[in-house]
């Protein structure tokens, strides 16, 4: 009978851990059923200290679903500073308009995963964002700039896409 007893508890221990093993994996597939593998653009730019008004930015202007998508996506990340050098009122006047927010938001985005190898065989190139209008690809003195920003990190990898640096907010 102790026997018996034993093997039960074994028997439900097993099956909790195998239980607990389904829902931590659960936790990491995403909704149409693929594994999601690290963080997307946006836990990146979270766990990373100077996107802290992109961020705020992306939940007032209620993307979150859309950069946690599947991507893949190449963002042009503005840091604190580039939103912080904005004309006085503008950053409170575009967190009030949440269309506004979102159409500058998705000017910062565009389809694919554009690593910084491919952008600097792209000088003159004019490539389309997820707002629909285009930005400019150019490299002066070695260095790339999209639209008049300058590209000040790249290659900042997630598993829908990849974050370049940017020292200006892009404008459309």
């Amino acid at each position: 009978m102790k026997k018996a007893l034993s093997n039960s508890k074994t028997m439900m221990v097993s099956l909790v851990l195998v239980l607990a093993l389904m829902f931590s994996l659960n936790a990491a597939v995403l909704a149409d059923g693929h594994f999601k593998s690290g963080p997307d653009v946006l836990d990146v730019a979270l766990e990373a200290d100077d996107f802290n008004t992109l961020v705020t930015a992306v939940i007032e202007a209620d993307l979150v679903g859309a950069l946690k998508g599947d991507g893949p996506f190449t963002v042009f990340a503005p840091t604190d500073a580039a939103f912080a050098a904005l004309p006085e009122g503008t950053l409170d006047s575009l967190l009030a308009d949440q269309e506004q927010l979102a159409n500058i938001l998705l000017y910062h985005v565009v389809s694919g995963k554009v690593m910084a190898e491919d952008v600097v065989t792209m000088d003159g190139a004019m490539v389309e964002t997820l707002f629909g209008e285009e930005i400019e690809i150019s490299i002066k003195d070695g260095m790339v700039y999209i639209n008049d920003a300058q590209v000040t990190t790249t290659d900042i990898e997630a598993s829908n896409g990849v974050i370049h640096v940017i020292d200006t907010v892009l404008v459309p």
